[in-house]
């Protein structure tokens, strides 16, 4: 029997489809899989799926990113797969062709009448005989994701080629995976991933799959579990989104601890407080994580607590953050987390600030300083990059013109666009410049997802016009306009409050939590509120907003003017 994993990143299907296997092999069933582990079993496939990730390739267009893939699924297929149903075993594969489908047809655009006679050939008459489409919230699968990248130390700035353009992909290929289960309904299985423990779900499939082993077979479709949140019984209102975040937030610690952990990050006030102090004992590291961009008095006393056991995320959680404290902090951290502190000196242009730069050259971290030396210009600054230049880090010196306008900043810009363009556009975030302006126009449809994100906080008309061309195809268009409080970012949020509710409402952090903000908060949540992305940024801007009023300000222009991202459970 074959089975194939279907679905978009972040929705677990590697994970359940290696627990099936176990399970199967424990039931006395030979099995095979063609990615356990998550690692592509023929070497050849997995070089060919390096450049298929490869965001370098900017100029390698859909039609021959799907051949590649179709390459790389051709192989598997002759290598592995083949040779297993041959010997009787029960093959798994986590993807297959249909993953073609959805990423080139409802991915990228390109017609499936033209797609389809290219899988055919590549199948060469062999298709599953089970489809196990893993259905999941694509913003819960977003913070899954990142949540995997911060417990196994990855840049959460590291994207594929599909990740550069822009999360609305995810959702297409997911409408895609749907619209192909329903085309032939006794082939495919979907199975729902939202808000069940996973040993739930693992059960339901296991069952699900012995029935068909042994002829039995299942007629009902999808799989859907019990939800772990009721919808409410009366409209959710702006005063209620407190408790009912945290009640939801219950819920996903009995499920997923960690993630709930992930889901305070950077979330302010007493409440937040004292759910992290409930996880710092387990939790320690991912804790440390979520007090970015956090300055009040419990932040700090939990950093204090933190810093021996995490002394990198401490570090990590300091940017953005100036004054006597953080200075200290960092002086106190550097020993352990060198890299982490240096990088965290965005916009720093302080005494001690520079002290630890100069500490940091002489202990050979070079690299680091300079991508903590965004917002910088002062003639020891460029100093600092002359010598990046000298060394060939082209990449680390592009992020460290993050917030520079002048000519210096900008001819510098022009020499880098042959070493890095994606480096480039990084640091160009909220600038208008021509080197932006050129790297925006001819990088639209390469990385979109970095395009977009490079408006942040920009009010020019062609800032506009690019937002609300790709407003409906990704949710960046929205990221760009955090607390934005123009005519044109209201009406960009309400005509894409349905399509993209999450971004919608962390775009409102940092506003004034009035009637315009309070109206359209009510619709999401009337819409979508029994969504934990949707619950979790709800409850930021209530939050973030009763603690701009304690201080009597309501601007993030800071933490935007010079490439900070936003705290990491964002969604």
């Amino acid at each position: 029997m074959f089975i194939d994993f279907e679905g978009i990143d972040g929705s677990g299907k590697t994970t359940l489809s290696n627990l099936l296997a176990g399970r199967l092999k424990k039931l006395g069933y030979r099995v095979a899989h063609a990615r356990e582990g998550g690692e592509l079993r023929s070497s050849t496939a997995r070089r060919v799926r390096e450049l298929t990730r490869d965001s370098r390739l900017l100029e390698m267009g859909p039609r021959a990113e799907f051949f590649l893939n179709l390459a790389r699924d051709a192989q598997q297929l002759e290598e592995v797969v083949a040779p297993a149903l041959s010997r009787g075993e029960v093959c798994i594969t986590d993807r297959y062709l249909y993953s073609q489908l959805a990423l080139s047809g409802g991915g990228r655009g390109l017609p499936l009448s033209e797609l389809r006679p290219a899988c055919e050939l590549a199948a060469q008459g062999l298709w599953p005989d089970l489809v196990v489409l893993v259905d999941v919230d694509p913003d819960l699968a977003r913070l899954r994701k990142r949540l995997g990248k911060a417990q196994t130390d990855r840049s959460p700035e590291g994207d594929s080629r599909k990740g550069l353009a822009g999360a609305g992909l995810a959702v297409r290929m997911r409408e895609a995976f749907l619209s192909l289960a329903k085309e032939d309904p006794r082939r495919w299985i979907i199975l729902e991933n939202n808000d069940v423990p996973l040993r739930v779900l693992e059960q339901r499939l296991v069952d699900a799959v012995v029935a068909r082993l042994e002829g039995r077979d299942i007629p009902v479709q999808r799989i859907v579990p019990s939800p772990a949140i009721a919808p409410p019984s009366e409209p959710l209102r702006v005063e209620h989104v407190e408790e009912r975040f945290f009640q939801a937030l219950d819920s996903v610690e009995l499920r997923e601890p960690t993630l709930a952990v992930w889901l305070l990050g950077g979330l302010p006030g007493l409440a937040a407080h004292q759910r992290r102090l409930d996880f710092v004992e387990r939790f320690p590291v991912l804790t440390a994580r979520g007090l970015q961009g956090l300055d009040d008095e419990a932040a700090w006393t939990l950093r204090e607590m933190l810093a021996p056991r995490a002394p990198l995320q401490v570090a990590s959680g300091l940017l953005g953050l100036k004054g006597p404290r953080a200075a200290m902090m960092r002086e106190r951290l550097y020993v352990h987390a060198p890299a982490e502190v240096l990088q965290g000196l965005r916009g720093d242009d302080s005494p001690p600030g520079w002290a630890l730069r100069e500490r940091g050259v002489r202990d050979g971290h070079l690299a680091a300083v300079l991508l903590g030396l965004g917002g910088v210009n002062d003639d020891e600054a460029w100093v600092v990059r002359e010598a990046g230049m000298t060394r060939g880090l082209y990449a680390e010196v592009a992020r460290s013109l993050g917030g520079l306008t002048d000519a210096r900043a900008e001819a510098l810009r022009e020499v880098l666009l042959s070493h890095d363009r994606l480096a480039v556009l990084r640091g160009t975030l909220g600038l208008d410049t021509p080197v932006a302006r050129g790297l925006r126009e001819s990088l639209a449809n390469k990385a979109l997802k970095l395009v977009l994100r490079s408006l942040t906080g920009l009010s020019t008309q062609e800032a506009w016009a690019l937002r609300e061309r790709s407003a409906g195809r990704t949710k960046e268009a929205l990221d760009s306009v955090d607390g934005m409080n123009d005519p044109r970012a209201w009406k960009l949020r309400v005509a894409q409050a349905n399509r993209w509710p999450a971004t919608v409402l962390s775009s409102l952090e940092g506003l004034p939590l009035e009637s315009e903000a309070r109206v359209l908060m009510e619709r999401i949540l009337e819409a979508h509120g029994t969504r934990i992305p949707v619950l979790r940024n709800a409850y930021a801007v209530v939050a973030t907003a009763a603690t701009l009023d304690a201080r009597g300000t309501v601007s993030r222009a800071g933490r935007l003017a010079v490439d900070v991202p936003p705290p990491q459970a964002e969604v």
